[in-house]
């Protein structure tokens, strides 16, 4: 078992015409979908900036521009029976490739060669029984004026 601890971590929204990219997992533990945006752990000695370029880049193979701060987020949760916590920091930006924001999804691929795909999402596909996350996220964007 590994000792628990804090993660600093850095998602990006992506937003557009009042629609994010986000990833659905699914617990089969609670019986719940969740949506997550794309984004990862920040490594020592780069900023969260720099966390969220190199990881979409990695994950989704796209360079981005326009990187903005939007808030920091503070999450406490269980995911697969698993306790967690983890300081967010909540980005926008834009891909460089304006055509991906035409598509219904993106495929990309986590450095362990796990598969996974992205997809446009309006306000509308986050409910309770399967809400967007980090908590608070939804709360973020809608008071900034990015999601509809």
């Amino acid at each position: 078992m590994t000792t628990p601890r804090i993660r600093a971590l850095a998602l990006c929204v992506f937003h557009h015409e009042g629609k994010i990219l986000v990833h659905r997992f699914y617990d089969p533990i609670k019986q719940q979908s969740v949506f997550r945006p794309v984004g990862g752990g920040i490594e020592f000695g780069e900023t969260s900036a720099q966390a969220i370029a190199r990881e979409v880049q990695e994950e989704l193979v796209h360079a981005i521009n326009s990187i903005r701060l939007l808030g920091t987020l503070e999450n406490i949760f269980t995911y697969l029976g698993n306790p967690g916590h983890e300081i967010v920091q909540v980005y926008d930006a834009r891909f460089e490739d304006l055509s991906l924001y035409q598509r219904p999804h993106l495929d990309g691929q986590e450095t362990d060669g796990t598969a996974f795909t992205v997809a446009w999402h309006d306000s509308s596909s986050f409910t309770s029984q399967s809400p967007l996350v980090p908590n608070g996220l939804y709360e973020m964007l809608k008071d900034a004026a990015l999601l509809d």
